[in-house]
């Protein structure tokens, strides 16, 4: 990993171990001359692809192109003036490189521990007219990732107005017959797997909800024809943002494809007075010749390692079961302390109380905002029943909504301007709540001082943070009305403010993001929170693509996935525990029904899931991913996790309905060292030894399965 730099040819090479990243100057633009496959710094690395010394902006593979002054694709920014023109022309002023990487401040990033980790290079732009002054930064990372970013900083006389501000645009020649590839869905059927082919003119996605959404995930991949999980070059993005965004492929008329990625445009304005700064959020770019999978094991080991923060990083997250579809909001503290008592008999670690325990929430109705107990339901309060769970050898977990208020609370009738909203016109309702207006200090101060209150007199050690609906009247009451347009930024910057804080605080807990499921699975998101609740749907089925889909971007320690009772209560689909389990097992392991009510056969069987998970969690949650067979593609799904060293792998595999007369099956490994014998255990004993390259190469044989809803798995330990 190096930065290299020619001084004479103003050339500067991003080279890891497997990928080369080059940018020229050119008539004062930073060009990309190159993206790709690893190249030696010794060979002539000028003008890499054609138009690079053309005086056309309109073919120029630019770096972060402007509006207004040739190039008539996407811009990567526009500015409006104090005199209403929207021109302004970057050109190239100099540059620095240092090694590791500066912090984001108000910002989540990609991080280092140790300088030698990753170098940063810094190009410097100016529009002379204005004074505005615009940083590139690209830190190149041990793995191949590069991250991008940009600060605009004003230093002339008058206001500017940022009207698009992308984090990343990259000008990618000769690559017209790609396909777009993006994660899409909706509340219970999220991170559906969607793949396009580009042609001319442009293909976006994005989010205008105020989070990042279940509909679309802030990632976009432009991938050859053909790529498949091991083969096949992608050039992937992802934002390191949890609000309003905005991602395109634009092929031009010359066939090159402009892949960008930044804050959503729509409703976005920011007022830059002179001498103030704007920072965008972070994007992530990665490059595989290695199919799908090599682009989801580097970012897996980015964000597992770099990404996600905190004492609780590393550490084997806890096996749960929460009480939410056991109990809704009907239960008592004697019912809690039983499926308590029941979970501490079949080996679980940790009780979580989900929603209805303050206030007066007997429904979703009412209460969001009043965060103290419900002695109604609680009699005792909130310590007294944590305290009774961990004497059953329990930690204990509680849910919030910080984010919401309802109508129907009594910090509304206190404080009804406290929401985002417009003056005298209606406020939009869902789920019979309003949000908070996060833009304002002492909302977020309330919040700090309510949950800090609890996190000090209750003993928690699980935090789950939900938040249930959209953004809608993004106004603020204190926002002046030329900022009005900031708002829905500044939410965001206002929750990272809040959770940096309470995180900060209190690093002992363990916090999960969730947004009704995963409406806000993102990169942002795991920086405070290591996990995410990746659905509200914990049908099986349904789980083998949510997963499936998810896994592309972020690793398995970052996934909660749950047991939940049949029939199902999103689907009604009954299948059997042990495949219900196999699915759960295979991301942050847990349960979300009534535990009291299993019989004794259904008790061994849940003792065994969890025996085995903690037996084999460290592997699931923090062994590299290769997934086997897509439920995308067919009726069967599998995938493996493999330890570093490849000593070790688990096997899942999984079929939904039964064929007659099936013909014997064979399921072809991956990850493994082909030097290694294997020695394969499954459900029912010792399978047999294998060498490693047969098993990857040849396969193994699966055994006959009968009925619907089956799944099978396998230990592989290497007998050296």
């Amino acid at each position: 990993m190096a930065i290299h730099i020619d001084e004479l040819n103003q050339i500067f090479h991003l080279q890891s171990q497997d990928m080369s990243y080059v940018i020229q100057i050119k008539n004062g633009y930073p060009l990309l001359s190159y993206w790709g496959p690893q190249l030696s710094n010794e060979g002539n690395l000028e003008e890499l692809v054609p138009g690079m010394s053309t005086l056309s902006l309109d073919s120029m593979p630019q770096e972060y192109p402007q509006y207004g002054t040739g190039d008539f694709r996407s811009p990567a920014y526009q500015v409006q003036l104090e005199d209403g023109s929207r021109i302004t022309e970057l050109q190239y002023k100099g540059y620095t490189v240092c090694a590791g990487k500066p912090a984001l401040e108000g910002l989540p990033y990609v991080y280092t521990e140790a300088d030698h980790e990753a170098d940063t290079l810094e190009l410097e732009l100016e529009d002379a007219y204005t004074g505005m002054k615009v940083l590139l930064r690209y830190s190149l990372f041990e793995g191949g990732a590069i991250t991008r970013s940009v600060r605009f900083t004003n230093h002339g006389q008058g206001n500017i107005k940022l009207i698009r501000a992308l984090s990343a645009s990259v000008d990618l020649y000769g690559k017209s017959n790609f396909e777009l590839l993006y994660l899409a869905g909706h509340w219970a059927r999220e991170a559906h797997i969607q793949r396009r082919p580009l042609g001319p003119g442009g293909t976006s996605l994005g989010s205008r909800r105020g989070m990042s959404s279940h509909q679309h995930n802030p990632f976009a991949a432009i991938v050859s024809p053909g790529t498949d999980e091991d083969h096949g070059e992608v050039y992937a993005t992802n934002l390191v943002y949890s609000g309003n965004f905005h991602a395109e492929a634009e092929v031009d008329g010359f066939g090159t494809v402009r892949l960008a990625i930044g804050l959503n445009p729509f409703d976005f304005t920011w007022i830059l007075p002179p001498g103030e700064s704007f920072q965008t959020p972070e994007a992530v770019l990665v490059y595989s010749n290695e199919g799908l999978g090599g682009m989801s094991r580097t970012y897996h080991r980015l964000y597992r390692n770099r990404l996600c923060r905190g004492i609780h990083r590393d550490k084997n997250r806890p096996i749960l079961v929460n009480n939410w579809e056991a109990t809704y909001f009907n239960f008592t503290a004697e019912k809690l302390e039983a499926i308590a008592e029941t979970g501490a008999e079949l080996g679980i670690e940790l009780f979580v109380l989900d929603d209805g325990w303050f206030g007066k929430r007997d429904s979703d109705n009412s209460s969001l905002g009043d965060w103290v107990e419900d002695h109604r339901k609680l009699p005792n309060g909130l310590r007294d029943l944590a305290e009774r769970i961990e004497r059953h050898g329990l930690k204990f977990g509680l849910w919030f909504e910080p984010e919401m208020i309802s109508p129907d609370s009594d910090l509304y009738r206190k404080h009804p301007d406290w929401c985002l909203h417009v003056a005298g016109r209606r406020r939009t309702e869902a789920r019979w709540q309003l949000v908070l207006d996060l833009t304002r200090p002492e909302v977020r101060d309330y919040l700090y001082d309510a949950l800090a209150s609890i996190f000090t007199d209750v003993p928690v050690s699980y935090i789950k943070w939900d938040m249930n609906r959209a953004l809608t009247e993004i106004c603020s009451a204190t926002a002046l009305p030329e900022h009005q347009q900031e708002t829905a930024h500044r939410y965001v910057l206002g929750l990272y403010e809040l959770l940096e804080k309470l995180t900060s605080a209190f690093p002992e807990i363990l916090f999960e993001s969730c947004s009704s499921g995963g409406g806000r699975f993102d990169p942002g998101m795991l920086y405070y929170m290591p996990q995410t609740w990746t659905s509200d749907n914990t049908d099986a089925v349904e789980r083998l693509k949510i997963q499936y889909g998810t896994s592309l971007i972020y690793p398995v320690s970052t996934i909660g996935a749950h047991v939940s009772a049949v029939p199902n209560h999103q689907v009604n689909r009954e299948t059997s525990l042990k495949f219900r389990g196999d699915v759960a097992m295979s991301g942050n392991f847990g349960y979300e029904l009534d535990l009291t009510t299993f019989s004794n056969d259904e008790k061994t069987q849940v003792r065994e899931q969890i025996a085995m998970y903690k037996e084999l969690r460290s592997l699931v949650q923090q062994g590299d991913l290769y997934r086997l067979r897509s439920p995308f593609a067919g009726n069967e799904t599998s995938w493996m996790f493999v330890t570093e060293d490849r000593s070790e792998a688990l096997v899942f595999f999984f079929r939904v309905l039964a064929k007659p007369n099936p013909a014997p099956r064979m399921l072809k490994l991956k990850g493994l060292d082909p030097s290694f014998a294997y020695t394969i255990e499954g459900s029912g004993g010792i399978v047999g030894t294998y060498g490693g390259d047969r098993l990857m190469h040849a396969g193994m044989i699966l055994p006959q399965l009968a009925g619907d809803y089956c799944s099978v798995w396998f230990k592989l330990i290497a007998t050296l």
